[in-house]
């Protein structure tokens, strides 16, 4: 339930202060005071007009593959690797002359004129990495510091450091009545695990991302048509007439509680109040959704599974008013790679073929060909991305796990993100990897550059002051601007 929290205390129409200040008893985020409240804690940006990029998107979709696919397999080919690198597919030509994807991905080939292919993605992992400990760097920009013996971290922490799409919700809130941050379809999560780095941390639970999370398994076709947003729905005996007189009475209390006043008043609470109540009376974010809305060709150009219809929520989102999206791989990292994983140790070419990327293909390439023919690519930014890649060679041992003859290992020391939008020009490659895709020779990519980059397109200076939960100073991301991009 969507309140600012107060003393008891009834007031004209026998409500209680805490029930008159309820926004029609919607449980909309779990957010409290600090969602309705001015934002105390923002610093100002310094201007970065001077670079190439600055403040060309105003939203971001990111795609999160979590669980590490093979840049190898998908974006990489090396057919001139020996057997146990380049492995049983075959590359193919795209749109764009010079450009080669794997075979498993047709579909996006034909829309790379829209897209850069960043092949040069590179880290060394501090100590044990597993996936946890590797997405939570990706994610927040920040190192794991409790990495246990397995590589996971602790659950999550009020302490931990905020999700990107937690801090573009605290600097650009959404110009219209709309949910700033969402994430779908389900959490991240390497065995037990869950939503570590999904969350805004020492920010407050105020800037934690809308969790939308349909019920069923994730190879359920079905699972998107099960979607429940009763937290932005009116209860059935709260009518938007009286939702309505109920925020009329904010002036009465404004007059009448000069201790409620004075306690708010460097907050803005007339701003934040106006647009939480918009939310629930637009009806905008059940709109967005909405996939029955949606033409029936849309929906099967994106795929009638899980990532596709997930990703096209992202679509109606964004053109909804939302600025942040995080669509995540739908299986759990470590998860089953004959089933929804891309934790490829074994049968990794199978699984890539007939299941994930057949799902990637489809959600991916109408994306991009979706938000172009909107006119919507040049102010989204798009990118896709995992924690890792997997190792060039096969059967091999590099984390600490044991690996089949024809499964691949992680490996972060060189895989490929893709972007696209947002200022990004497409049908290029940025970096490049070595003969065998084990590491970058050209323009090494930091994940970090990649977090600096997405806040320097929304206008917002990786270099910026913030405070973490020991009020200790902080550079919002420690990650160069990767202005060779734009």
């Amino acid at each position: 339930m969507l309140y600012i929290p107060g003393q008891q205390g009834k007031m004209c129409d026998s409500l209680t202060r805490r029930e008159i200040l309820e926004v029609g008893g919607a449980s909309m985020l779990g957010l409290a005071l600090p969602a309705l409240l001015e934002q105390q804690a923002r610093a100002d940006s310094k201007p970065g007009g001077s670079k190439p990029g600055w403040k060309k998107a105003k939203s971001v979709i990111l795609i999160y593959l979590q669980g590490g696919p093979s840049h190898i397999d998908i974006w990489d080919p090396k057919p001139d690797a020996p057997e146990n690198v380049r492995g049983l597919f075959k590359p193919i030509r795209t749109n764009v002359p010079g450009i080669w994807l794997s075979e498993t991905m047709p579909l996006l080939a034909q829309q790379m004129d829209k897209a850069t292919l960043i092949r040069s993605v590179s880290y060394t992992p501090n100590g044990l990495f597993n996936h946890t400990a590797a997405m939570y760097q990706m994610l927040t920009g920040e190192q794991a510091d409790k990495v246990s013996p397995s590589g996971q971290l602790e659950p999550p922490s009020p302490s931990d450091y905020p999700n990107v799409g937690s801090h573009v919700s605290k600097f650009l809130p959404p110009e219209v009545a709309m949910l700033p941050f969402v994430m779908l379809p389900r959490p991240l999560q390497e065995s037990n695990v869950i939503g570590k780095a999904g969350t805004a941390g020492f920010l407050g639970k105020a800037y934690d991302p809308y969790y939308l999370y349909p019920p069923g398994e994730d190879t359920d076709q079905k699972k998107m048509e099960k979607l429940k947003l009763d937290d932005l729905t009116l209860r059935a005996e709260v009518s938007q007439n009286r939702l309505e007189r109920r925020a009329k009475l904010r002036t009465t209390i404004d007059s009448g509680m000069p201790e409620l006043e004075k306690a708010v008043s460097s907050f803005a609470l007339d701003s934040y109040y106006e647009k939480a109540l918009g939310l629930i009376l637009s009806g905008r974010a059940r709109e967005a959704f909405d996939l029955t809305k949606e033409p029936d060709k849309v929906r099967d150009r994106y795929g009638r599974h899980t990532f596709g219809q997930s990703t096209l929520i992202a679509r109606r989102l964004i053109q909804a008013g939302t600025r942040f999206v995080q669509v995540n791989w739908p299986s759990v990292a470590n998860g089953d790679p004959q089933t929804t994983a891309w934790d490829t140790h074994a049968a990794n070419f199978g699984p890539l073929k007939n299941l994930h990327c057949p799902k990637l293909d489809s959600a991916l390439s109408a994306l991009l060909e979706d938000l172009s023919q909107r006119g919507m690519l040049q102010d989204t930014l798009v990118l896709a991305v995992g924690e890792f890649g997997r190792s060039p060679r096969m059967g091999v041992s590099t984390s600490g796990n044991g690996n089949a003859p024809d499964g691949r290992d992680h490996w972060p020391y060189c895989y490929t993100a893709m972007i696209a939008g947002g200022g990004v020009p497409g049908g290029r490659v940025f970096g490049k990897s070595d003969a065998t895709g084990s590491t970058p020779v050209e323009n090494a990519v930091h994940p970090t550059d990649l977090l600096a980059t997405v806040y320097h397109t929304l206008g917002i200076a990786p270099e910026t002051i913030i405070y973490n939960h020991l009020n200790q100073p902080r550079e919002l991301v420690k990650g160069k601007v990767v202005t060779g991009l734009f």
